[in-house]
């Protein structure tokens, strides 16, 4: 069966509430949860609306209650009790309908059960007040219950709201109207009006609106609410540009590619927002418990109710009736499962925010369960351990050769050649002619009156001749990240196995690998030998994570357990990875492996307290406390019924917002 994403509980998959986005159907259990996910302000408007309405009849309701000598007191109760039963309370009801048309169960149910048996039960006494002699009205209970498990519900939905302030602040970004080039102007059009193809214009100081390629200008873009990095970045004609970047000065002509939802930042807040829908181990488990817990809840009220209306009727009770039926009430309400079923999502979602914040894009939250059973982690080299730009290691030979050098590579577009011309410096001021780039070779042509040519030796490094005598070796090669070695140590200090797999079989670039420590380095391979001697690992027992960049990683990260992308990596690889390392900083690792832990075990906590809550609540509901405080303990332990169960939900929210803080310690130890 499917989880509703707002309060986690169980739907069968041929519910008919159900919302496609993005690619992934979502079922819900009543439609109140599916106006939640649709329209998340409006609904949260609408609840204070009735929760005002709510409190204002309810203690109307409290006072007159218990003043006497009001004439036709029960019916003023009633009048004052139908706005609060038929408008606030109607998205109980709502709920109750989905899951009875469903089979199943959810908490809208018993809550209406409790407030409608209630509300009946005084509605029968107003009109016939001689059929069940002694009895009283009791709108203040059914009253009661709605407002408090509103107010509950109320807390959740601001908790939630704060919890989602980074996604919020960065879909906030993206402005409403859009300057978009048409060959007799610009002219300014809303958002939704711009599609792929389009060209677009960014003025200096503006957010840039979509992803896409800069087809004129230039201008320093500051993309750290994407990356983390405050260093702006130049871009110009060809680069690629994100939604939620800034372009700080010059004005940007953009080709859109993305926009809307499947922008850089539409993405980025769906995972965010998908992340209180993902379903951990232990959650699954408490998902199980709670969709048999209904029924269970349903059996004990009923035989709460046959219990005392039997008993006491056989002593002589007066108010047999009352009690029974108050019994009902107080288990039915006391016994909701809400918590239950937040306990997992609001955990995730605070996660997923902090994670997020933390550098880090928490695509799969069900990994986190796997994150804390991993004890190898396998990394790809280059551009994962190393900075994805070719350097110059080192050179031995003429300086005049490697200036010549250069100035033929700046012809070529190879990696190699961008390394050279980086480690030469400016050498524009040399004429050449006859350039030819010789593929899987190197480059020849004629520099200042000489014929210069630059070769790859069997021998690994780079060979520069001028007028065919050597004049030059250069050994060029990747740099480890500069946390590389940070990162390694850490894990190695925590248990975990380091393997290194490449498809590199140079023996002097995999020397830059000599200061990690690595277990294992698997050299010379392809994507599909990666993959292979993760599964290896995986038949010998042990939890693998890969971290990775490249289109040739995607293999070995569907293979793994856990699935890291680097945010510099391939569309396929991010699109496959449980994690995305947006700021390509790897001391991330360490904070996955750390909130994961952290996360599973706030998980358990909710859910242990929650099954514990509702468990020892249902025996006091069913009257284990009326031998001390007799019967009359039934007048208002409803209302405390719902007093509790609106407790037990907010205690989970505010538990779980403690992760919140924990998740910015960690950001400080690691120094992200």
């Amino acid at each position: 069966m499917a989880t509703d994403p707002i309060c986690g509980m169980y739907v069968p998959e041929t519910s008919d509430l159900y919302v496609d986005r993005d690619g992934t159907r979502y079922y819900f259990c009543s439609k109140t949860c599916m106006d939640k996910f649709l329209e998340p302000e409006k609904q949260g408007k609408d609840l204070a609306k009735k929760l005002w309405v709510a409190w204002v009849f309810s203690v109307t309701v409290m006072v007159l209650t218990y003043l006497s000598g009001i004439k036709y007191r029960d019916f003023i109760l009633l009048l004052l009790s139908i706005p609060v039963i038929f408008y606030s309370g109607t998205q109980f009801y709502q709920g109750a309908w989905g899951a009875i048309k469903t089979k199943s169960g959810n908490m809208d149910l018993l809550v209406s059960l409790g407030v409608i048996t209630a509300f009946a039960f005084s509605l029968f006494i107003t009109f016939f007040p001689h059929v069940i002699p002694h009895s009283m009205v009791y709108y203040d209970s059914s009253d009661f219950i709605v407002s408090l498990i509103l107010t509950g519900s109320y807390i959740e939905n601001v908790t939630k709201a704060k919890a989602s302030e980074a996604g919020n602040k960065l879909i906030d970004l993206i402005p409403d109207t859009i300057h978009v080039v048409y060959s007799e102007g610009v002219k300014d059009k809303p958002a939704s009006d711009v599609h792929p193809g389009d060209l677009i214009e960014v003025r200096a100081g503006e957010i840039i609106p979509v992803d896409g390629t800069v087809d004129r200008g230039s201008s320093d873009v500051d993309e750290s609410m994407i990356t983390g990095e405050a260093l702006p970045l130049a871009k110009r004609e060809g680069d690629f540009v994100s939604a939620g970047t800034k372009n700080l000065n010059g004005i940007l002509t953009v080709r859109v590619q993305n926009v809307g939802a499947n922008s850089t930042v539409g993405k980025i807040y769906s995972f965010i927002k998908m992340a209180s829908s993902g379903r951990t181990k232990i959650q699954r488990l408490a998902d199980i418990f709670s969709s048999y817990f209904v029924p269970v809840v349903l059996a004990a009220a009923s035989l709460s109710f046959l219990f005392w209306f039997f008993y006491l009727r056989s002593i002589g009770d007066p108010y047999f009736i009352e009690i029974a039926v108050l019994a009902f009430v107080s288990v039915i309400v006391i016994a909701c499962p809400c918590a239950i079923g937040l306990a997992g999502p609001i955990t995730l979602l605070i996660a997923s925010e902090g994670s997020f914040e933390a550098g880090i894009l928490v695509k799969n939250t069900g990994a986190m369960d796997r994150v804390i059973k991993v004890n190898r982690v396998v990394f790809d080299k280059t551009g994962t351990l190393t900075e994805p730009e070719m350097h110059v290691l080192s050179y031995d030979g003429d300086m005049n050769a490697l200036h010549m050098a250069a100035a033929l590579e700046l012809h070529s577009n190879h990696p190699v050649a961008r390394a050279i011309v980086d480690y030469s410096g400016n050498s524009t001021s040399m004429d050449v002619a006859n350039v030819n780039e010789i593929p899987g070779i190197g480059i020849e042509g004629d520099c200042s009156g000489h014929h210069v040519s630059v070769r790859s030796g069997d021998d690994g490094y780079i060979k520069i001749y001028v007028d065919g005598e050597e004049r030059g070796i250069l050994s060029v090669g990747s740099k480890l990240r500069p946390e590389a070695v940070e990162t390694i140590s850490h894990l190695r200090s925590m248990g975990i196995r380091i393997s290194v797999l490449t498809g590199d079989r140079n023996k002097n670039s995999l020397s830059v690998l000599d200061p990690l420590g690595a277990d294992e380095i698997h050299s010379g391979l392809r994507p599909e030998d990666k993959a292979e001697i993760i599964r290896r690992y995986q038949e010998s027992g042990e939890y693998v994570m890969f971290v990775g960049d490249g289109i040739n990683d995607a293999i070995a990260i569907d293979q793994a357990d856990v699935g890291v992308a680097m945010g510099s990596g391939s569309d396929i690889t991010r699109s496959q990875g449980d994690f995305v390392l947006l700021r390509n900083d790897l001391r991330a690792i360490i904070a996955i492996f750390d909130i994961s832990s952290k996360t599973i075990s706030k998980v358990k906590q909710n859910i242990f307290w929650a099954i514990s809550y509702n468990s020892a609540l249902i025996p006091v509901a069913a009257g284990i406390l009326v031998p001390i405080f007799g019967t009359g303990i039934y007048s208002f332990l409803p209302i405390l019924a719902a007093f509790a169960m609106g407790m037990s939900s907010t205690t989970v929210v505010l538990n779980s917002m403690r992760l919140k803080g924990k998740i910015r310690v960690n950001q400080y130890y690691i120094g992200i």
